[in-house]
């Protein structure tokens, strides 16, 4: 599943090539990915004739503030979750379809917005602008603090992690304690921080959790700087690979030598997800 990074990174790009760009009409090919409203025909419809004002991305969810063209008075937003496989990408209209596009949204000379979504959990929605957002989405109101927020400080990260008895790899997985980490910059994070996955929340130190705080930072920093992970479907606006998978410390890693110590990298499922980790270096104190 694209996470954070994945998801910026597609922000970025589309404030690249559809800012100001007015949305001429669509077509919806599979119905079930419009989550609100629950008519296709009423998705479109209040989507004509709008004009993208400026992406903005809430934890792994996407939102396009929009104005209508003549007045540019508010138009609601666009919401996107891309769940697993999904992919928005931006194309000439002439390029062939792909075999999983579920919905196409008309820009002006010949270009589209594609949402190609091989497995088909990805949603997308229309909030009214009278309407609140997480009345409309609800996921976003079950959200935490952004990593980069000032919100998300040490204080509030020991606060969350005291007296909790679940492993930390499954806690950094909440989306209600920080908004943004799965599975791949969980693992990544940790192992910087030279924690093992199934250290009980409870059982960190201060020094461990100021350690893991800087390093969720700063993984997430690096992915970004690359453009993400492409594992299997993500891809950017333009169809492009993010980079970072290839010099990640031990995610997707088993049985590879760790990046420092050359000790093979270990898998283990914790609450049916993976964990990835070094035994060596993680419980031995922070990687360089």
């Amino acid at each position: 599943m694209p996470e954070l990074p994945e998801v910026e990174t597609v922000r970025q790009g589309l404030n690249q090539v559809t800012l100001h760009q007015i949305i001429h009409g669509g077509d919806v090919l599979l119905d079930r990915t419009i989550a609100h409203p629950f008519s296709s025909a009423k998705f479109l419809a209040a989507l004509q004739d709008t004009e993208i004002h400026e992406w903005q991305r809430r934890g792994k969810y996407l939102l396009a503030a929009l104005v209508h063209a003549e007045s540019d008075r508010p138009a609601g937003y666009l919401g996107v979750h891309l769940r697993m496989t999904g992919q928005l990408l931006w194309m000439a209209q002439t390029e062939p379809l792909p075999k999983h596009c579920r919905v196409r949204l008309f820009f002006p000379d010949q270009r589209e917005l594609r949402f190609v979504d091989q497995r088909t959990f990805g949603q997308m929605w229309w909030v009214p602008p009278d309407r609140p957002i997480a009345e409309i989405m609800p996921g976003m109101a079950q959200l935490g603090p952004e990593p980069f927020s000032a919100e998300f400080s040490i204080a509030y990260l020991t606060q969350q992690l005291q007296g909790r008895k679940r492993p930390i790899k499954n806690a950094l997985l909440d989306q209600a304690l920080v908004a943004g980490i799965g599975n791949i910059y969980a693992d990544e994070s940790l192992f910087l921080s030279g924690i093992q996955p199934q250290t009980l929340s409870a059982d960190l130190t201060l020094p461990q959790i100021e350690c893991l705080h800087k390093n969720i930072r700063r993984v997430l920093q690096d992915s970004i700087n690359a453009r993400g992970t492409t594992f299997s479907d993500f891809r950017d606006v333009s169809g492009i690979n993010g980079n970072y998978g290839g010099i990640a410390w031990v995610y997707d890693r088993k049985g590879q030598p760790c990046r420092v110590c050359t000790t093979p990298i270990e898998r283990i499922k914790l609450a049916g997800r993976s964990a990835h980790f070094c035994p060596q270096c993680q419980g031995m104190g922070q990687a360089d």
